[in-house]
Formats: C-alpha cells, sequence, structure tokens
C-alpha cells in the first residue's frame, strides 16, 4: 500500500493527508490516484460525516510534481490533455465529496494544490499559509479554474496573470479561506469545526452539499473547468522560447535550479 497518501478515520471524522513532506507534498501521479482513492472512500463510508484534508511538514503541498512532467516529456497538447484531465479530475472529486470537506493548510498551498483547497467547503490556515496559482510564471496555467467562482473576476485576474502568492490574512480577507489561526492550534481548530458539524444527520448534510454545488454550477462552475482544461492543453504545449529554456535548465541542472532561474527572471521584472 502506498505510503504517500494517509488516510484514518476517528468517530465521524476521515482525514486524508499528504505525505511527502521531503518534496513539499508535491502532487505526483502516485499521489493524483491515490488522494482520489481515498476521498471516494470517505465519501461512500457512510460513518463518516465530515472529511479533513491535511499534510504532513511545513508545506500543505507545493502544486503538481514538475518533476513527474519533464522526466514524461509531456510536450504537445494531445499528450497534455489526458495528464490535465486527470488532475482536474481528482480536484473535482474533492469538490463532489458528499459530505462537508474541511482543507487544513499550513505553508505553501500553490497551484493544484490551492485548488484542491478551494475545492474543499471550508479551509482553515495557520499565520504561515500562504496561497496562489503562479502557473503562468512556469508557461502553463491552472488546471481546474475554481479562483474565478471563490474570488471573482478582478482578483483573480491580478493574481492568474502575475503569479503572485498571498498570505492567510490576505486570503481570509478575500474570502478564500474561512479562518487563520497559530500553526500549533492548526489541527485542534480544524477538528473543533468538524465536530461542529458532525451531528447533523447524514443525509441531510449530503443535501445541503448538494444544494450548495448546485448553486455553483448553475453559475457554470463545470463548464468553465472543463473548458479550461482544452485551452490549458494548448497553453502548456505552446512551447515558447521560455518554456524550452525552463525544461532545459531543469533537464541539465535539476528542478531547483530551473526554478531559480524563473525567480530571477521574474525578480527582475519586480525589482
Amino acid at each position: 500500500m502506498s505510503d504517500v497518501v494517509l488516510y484514518e478515520t476517528d468517530g465521524p471524522i476521515a482525514t486524508i493527508t499528504l505525505n511527502r513532506p521531503d518534496k513539499l507534498n508535491a502532487i505526483s501521479s502516485e499521489v493524483v490516484l491515490e488522494l482520489d482513492k481515498r476521498v471516494a472512500q470517505a465519501g461512500a463510508d457512510d460513518s463518516i460525516k465530515v472529511v479533513l484534508i491535511a499534510a504532513n511538514g511545513r508545506a500543505f503541498s507545493a502544486g503538481f510534481d514538475i518533476n513527474d512532467e519533464i522526466e514524461d516529456k509531456t510536450e504537445t497538447p494531445l499528450e497534455w490533455l489526458p495528464v490535465l484531465r486527470r488532475d482536474s479530475d481528482v480536484t473535482m472529486r474533492v469538490w463532489s465529496c458528499p459530505k462537508p470537506t474541511i482543507a487544513v493548510v499550513q505553508g505553501y498551498c500553490l497551484a493544484g494544490a490551492c485548488e484542491i483547497a478551494m475545492a474543499c467547503d471550508i479551509v482553515v490556515a495557520a499565520e504561515d499559509a500562504k496561497f496562489g496559482e503562479p502557473e503562468i510564471q512556469y508557461g502553463s496555467g491552472p488546471v481546474t479554474l475554481l479562483m474565478p467562482f471563490i474570488l471573482g473576476q478582478k482578483k483573480t485576474n491580478e493574481l492568474l496573470f502575475t503569479g503572485d502568492k498571498i498570505g492567510a490574512e490576505e486570503a481570509l480577507s478575500l474570502g478564500l479561506i474561512n479562518k487563520v489561526v497559530p500553526h500549533d492550534e492548526l489541527d485542534s481548530a480544524a477538528r473543533e469545526l468538524a465536530l461542529r458539524i458532525a451531528p447533523t444527520p447524514l443525509p441531510i448534510l449530503r443535501l445541503t452539499k448538494q444544494a450548495l454545488n448546485r448553486a455553483y454550477e448553475a453559475k457554470g462552475l463545470r463548464t468553465a473547468v472543463n473548458a479550461n482544461i482544452d485551452i490549458s492543453a494548448i497553453l502548456n504545449g505552446a512551447n515558447t522560447p521560455e518554456q524550452q529554456a525552463f525544461d532545459k535548465v531543469a533537464s541539465e541542472k535539476g528542478l531547483k535550479a530551473a526554478l531559480a532561474w524563473r525567480d530571477e527572471r521574474y525578480g527582475a521584472v519586480k525589482a
């Protein structure tokens, strides 16, 4: 059994934990498959009322594992399309979970991980949490386009065009998250919230979740998510000189060097 995603239950609460702390919980293909399986398991278990999605280590997750794509040499839109559909499907599995879901976030919560957090019904964050969708700085884009429905048009435009990250307090003021707590109170705060929800009968929780999701889907959420996958496949396969340069540095010197190359480009612009 894989240990990249852990699963445990305690009474009416299931906790799904990302467990690649040495990689900042980067979401590899293995993590995608295991997370999908565990969310489905929690959703199907009638003894579970609330699902926590958490992570071990100093970060919730730095996002999808870029090394996967570099090693697989994913390049063309046709190659990207099934990868992006798979990655988006796991986020939408979280969105569609018939039980209330709570993201428990510390440190970085970026890119695909930010999407998973947004797909949860509630987000509780530590004071050191940082949120963002920096994909544009890789020559990429969001896999699951949820942010416009959470933040609205203008702030989404700013964050997706710049790739900037925001801290927990700003995320709270924007409505991206529900609560900010000291780091050492994160787990207890999330559990306390789950226990406040858990006394409600399961059918009532399921129907309330269904009504809330349908409200957003009536606004076009699923249509936007599906349309974005097709556009993202083209975007990722655009093969711009900058994308080629990033991949070349990553292949020759490693991902850390490629990220430093990217940060230097954007740091020069900000200066």
